[in-house]
């Protein structure tokens, strides 16, 4: 088996979904993200999601297309930082977000 081969076969194992296998749709996206930014991006067709820790750009392709019955071009994962701080009373948990692409022709309708 050739080097090229080899990595042929590991983008097809990483390109599986791994979430996906343990939990269902709704258990990998968590909520919208509705701030000022996310507002105005949907204007350029991107959504942002909070989504599970576990769960990787096929995971959340898939259970968005099963949820809101859209074909997502591209999606982007950002993990979140925790932003606890010993001497303010705000403590931020961290988390794992996704940045939904659409093409123009599609729509999400998120809660506001």
């Amino acid at each position: 088996m050739t080097f090229r081969q080899k990595l042929q076969q590991r983008a097809i194992k990483n390109a599986s979904p791994k979430a996906l296998k343990r939990f269902a749709p709704h258990d990998i996206i968590l909520a919208p993200v509705l701030t000022e930014k996310t507002h105005g991006q949907q204007e350029e067709h991107k959504y942002v999601f909070k989504v599970h820790k576990d769960a990787n750009k096929n995971d959340v392709k898939l259970a968005i297309a099963y949820l809101y019955h859209v074909n997502p071009i591209k999606i982007n994962i950002v993990n979140v930082p925790y932003k606890g701080r010993s001497q303010r009373k705000l403590v931020r948990a961290d988390y794992k977000k996704a940045i939904v692409t659409l093409s123009e022709n599609e729509k999400i309708e998120v809660g506001v």
